[in-house]
């Protein structure tokens, strides 16, 4: 018992204080009058407790029971209400918020009655533990796991779309989540007779404020460097200020005073200092918030740009293929070569087109996968058996060299690999003068690989580190083949990568060749 109210005493003292101190901090912010209201609940909860373990009547249990319930029933929408703040989505779930008030102003109000606490009885080695009324499941369905789910969803959802010092603030902010409301809950099964787990709630909840009293301090969240700058520079200037009055002679008050100014004027620079960090941190923070727009804007173009350019292309190649094939009759032997020379320039539009919208849905997170067990020899086959003639018309070999153990079927998306292999070889092919292109499949430590090496112009350590990303293209690439933007092998890598695996490269050097390697995990079926 002793345990339990050390924990619930610790939990309200140090709720109140940080929720106090972030107020304090900026008392304009929503964010932070929704924190402290949060942990107001969170205090509510706490010291109602310490008071419920100290009654010996139970009527006096059952006032005190009712009490802190009434501070857990304040919880879920004051953390919600300071998640949507937090995440800038308030003004999307304005009808949750309404929502989620309404019913919690309901339960406040009839949260000493009956129907929400029923009663106190001896349970475990607790002597007096409130019994649920009727009411009480409808708030556990609807603000405890209802409201908190969707606080947690929403905070899911917005770890896969940031970067950088927010995406660390709201992994610990989920982990504080899954802790502190995690270890609550096991208090409500005791609250309908059931004792399968005892109630652990108290010694989570402290581990709940300890995270984000670490993310507050280490990632930045409520930026109050200054204010734990300011209390540890005043109450050293204190010390210090008090030393000096006790001095008991003339060197002690020459020695101490000059101690204490030096430090005074110290203690001003370093808070100065911290407040242009902090002040140089914000800029940055809406630096990088005004690019991530600026990027979501580029992304919704390129995407709109490409569906609208992709139509009349499509219908432009189609017409120049039935003009090739004689639809519209016959090509003079004058005619066909410019024909022919729009046909392919229309398909190289038309891959540069499909390439940006690739890169456009990855990165806006839509790029739709489709799983299916697949054979990787069958997809190298296929590619093969496409490329053969244009390695064969410029005078190069292509081989391939299947396992010796037999690859098995891969959950993987079959067409977006068969693409990623396809651009491989097919730059292998283009970017080689003599010799050829060789295909290897291999089972290597528990994973599929397939490496494709060509004799052709290699690269150097500067071409290597930039061959995959966006728009980068090697010296050879840009000597060799005019055509190209330089995203297939970016699109290939993020392609692997989205499924699991990896693709990278190696080069002996200049005019020494390249291999590129894939990896696959082995896998078949969804994990």
């Amino acid at each position: 018992m002793k345990i339990f109210f050390l924990f619930s005493l610790i939990n309200g003292l140090t709720a109140t204080f940080f929720g106090l101190l972030i107020f304090f901090k900026n008392r304009k912010s929503l964010q932070n009058k929704t924190f402290l209201l949060t942990n107001i609940g969170v205090a509510i909860w706490s010291f109602s407790y310490c008071a419920w373990l100290l009654m010996g009547n139970e009527k006096s249990a059952l006032f005190w029971s009712r009490a802190l319930n009434f501070g857990a029933t304040l919880i879920p929408i004051f953390y919600l209400h300071w998640i949507l703040v937090f995440l800038n989505l308030i003004e999307k779930n304005k009808k949750i918020i309404i929502f989620g008030y309404a019913t919690t102003i309901i339960f406040t109000l009839l949260s000493f009655s009956a129907y929400y606490i029923e009663s106190v009885k001896p349970i475990l080695f607790f002597p007096y533990w409130p019994q649920a009324g009727p009411l009480y499941v409808c708030f556990l369905i609807l603000n405890y796991f209802g409201l908190l789910g969707y606080a947690f969803i929403l905070l899911l959802r917005a770890r896969k779309t940031v970067l950088g010092e927010k995406k660390n603030q709201i992994d610990y902010i989920i982990l504080a989540t899954i802790i502190g409301f995690g270890g609550g809950a096991t208090n409500f099964p005791l609250m309908f007779g059931v004792s399968l787990l005892p109630p652990i709630g108290h010694p989570l909840v402290a581990l709940y404020i300890l995270i984000l009293i670490f993310a507050i301090l280490r990632y930045h969240l409520f930026n109050i460097k200054v204010i734990f700058t300011e209390i540890l520079v005043g109450a050293i200037v204190l010390l210090l200020a008090v030393q000096f009055f006790l001095s008991q002679s003339t060197f002690e008050y020459i020695w101490k005073g000059a101690l204490f100014l030096l430090f005074t004027i110290f203690g001003y620079l370093l808070i100065r200092s911290v407040m242009q960090e902090i002040k140089y941190r914000e800029q940055l923070q809406y630096a990088y918030q005004e690019l991530q727009k600026l990027d979501e804007a580029k992304s919704e173009f390129v995407s709109i740009a490409s569906h609208q350019l992709r139509t009349p292309l499509t219908a432009i190649k189609g017409y120049i293929s039935l003009l090739l094939d004689g639809s519209y009759g016959e090509l003079t032997d004058k005619n066909r070569p410019p024909v022919e020379n729009i046909y392919k320039s229309s398909e190289r539009l038309i891959k540069l087109i499909n390439e940006l919208l690739s890169i456009s849905r990855i990165e806006a997170g839509k790029m739709e996968m489709n799983f299916e067990r697949a054979s990787l020899e069958e997809i190298i086959d296929s590619v093969f058996e496409e490329l053969k003639l244009q390695a064969k018309e410029k005078g190069l070999y292509l081989k391939k060299e299947k396992s010796k153990t037999p690859v098995p079927e891969l959950f993987i998306d079959k067409d977006k690999i068969k693409q990623v292999i396809m651009n491989v070889v097919d730059n292998a092919i283009k970017y080689t003068k003599k010799g050829g292109i060789v295909i290897k499949t291999e089972i290597k430590d528990s994973k599929a690989l397939i490496d494709v090496s060509d004799t052709g112009e290699g690269m150097n350590k500067e071409e290597i580190a930039k061959l995959f990303k966006s728009f980068s293209r090697g010296s050879a690439g840009n000597e060799l083949s005019v055509n190209g933007a330089g995203l297939g092998l970016h699109i290939a890598r993020r392609f692997v990568e989205i499924q699991g695996g990896r693709i990278w490269v190696e080069s002996a050097g200049k005019g020494k060749g390249s291999t590129i390697f894939i990896e696959l995990p082995i896998k078949t079926e969804k994990e």
